[in-house]
């Protein structure tokens, strides 16, 4: 048995680690944020998804979080002593009391999803597994009404508009995302660009990039290299950044101007992209009213015969 996987009772707690545990599951997020870039690699993953499954905690075994983190569950008990906590009881406790006036549509799907997993006895259906598809979909979508950040969402509306160009890229599933998002914006008199990255040229794509533009990123863990590539082009050229993203512990949030946050519900390990392309559309649909677009009369040109 390595080091990482002996059990946590049989190791020490570093003085350092030592504090007193936060008082509420927002200041923990607070601290987890803030002590990110300290944490050893296995940890890290603990701490990625404790930003981004936090509605999820209060119904989560150990062996949940371990295995969606590839670690071994001693090491979510080093996590929770590294912020104050005796062990996972304790700071899973914190969640509890946290949301225990307000069960979220994930906590359901999560514990239906389970039951079904559980139950091997009943072979599921075609149309169970559709209806587990379409609730994930919607739990998604129902958490990003609730946790939007309007202040955030408002900065992105600014520099939306007030860009010169604007650059969008998505690598993998989210560029169906991006090319969306480009379609819309185009409905706009902006200059509006792809980076598609075809024939693998990103840079060259990114070249024109300057300091009045935006470039608009979207994606997910574990993050596309390209993308984090593009975003290095248009912070050395000065461009403004907004990201789309699952945590503000993502890599791309450090180059960001604003994020916006979003978590997508899954159904057997399969993420949607509904909510996603739900912000992009609420996006333009802000956009469109502060440029005073009619956005009714938005329709396609007719130009083409056959």
């Amino acid at each position: 048995m390595s080091r990482t996987d002996q059990p946590a009772t049989t190791e020490s707690t570093p003085e350092s680690d030592l504090q007193s545990p936060p008082i509420n599951a927002e200041r923990l997020l607070q601290l987890i944020t803030n002590e990110y870039e300290s944490l050893p690699r296995q940890l890290k993953r603990i701490a990625t998804y404790m930003s981004q499954q936090s509605d999820r905690i209060m119904v989560d075994r150990i062996s949940d979080i371990a295995r969606e983190c590839e670690v071994h569950p001693s090491a979510i008990v080093r996590f929770s002593q590294r912020f104050g906590f005796s062990g996972f009881s304790e700071m899973q406790a914190l969640f509890r009391e946290a949301y225990t006036h307000k069960t979220t549509p994930v906590q359901n799907y999560q514990q239906r999803i389970r039951s079904m997993i559980a139950n091997k006895s009943q072979k599921a259906s075609g149309g169970d597994l559709a209806r587990e598809c379409v609730n994930a979909t919607l739990s998604g979508i129902e958490r990003l009404g609730m946790e939007l950040d309007d202040v955030a969402f408002d900065k992105a509306v600014d520099l939306v508009v007030n860009a010169d160009n604007i650059y969008v890229v998505g690598v993998r599933r989210s560029f169906a995302v991006a090319d969306y998002l480009v379609y819309n914006l185009q409905h706009t008199n902006k200059r509006i660009h792809l980076v598609s990255g075809l024939g693998g040229s990103y840079r060259e794509q990114m070249r024109s990039v300057r300091a009045n533009d935006l470039v608009i990123a979207i994606s997910f863990t574990p993050y596309g290299k390209e993308t984090q590539h593009c975003l290095r082009i248009a912070q050395h050229h000065q461009a403004k950044t907004l990201i789309i993203t699952d945590s503000n512990l993502s890599p791309l949030a450090k180059r960001a101007s604003t994020v916006l946050l979003v978590n997508e519900g899954s159904s057997f390990a399969f993420r949607s992209l509904s909510a996603t392309l739900c912000l992009c559309q609420a996006l333009f649909i802000a956009v469109a009213y502060r440029l005073e677009l009619k956005v009714d009369e938005i329709h396609e040109q007719v130009g083409f015969e056959d």
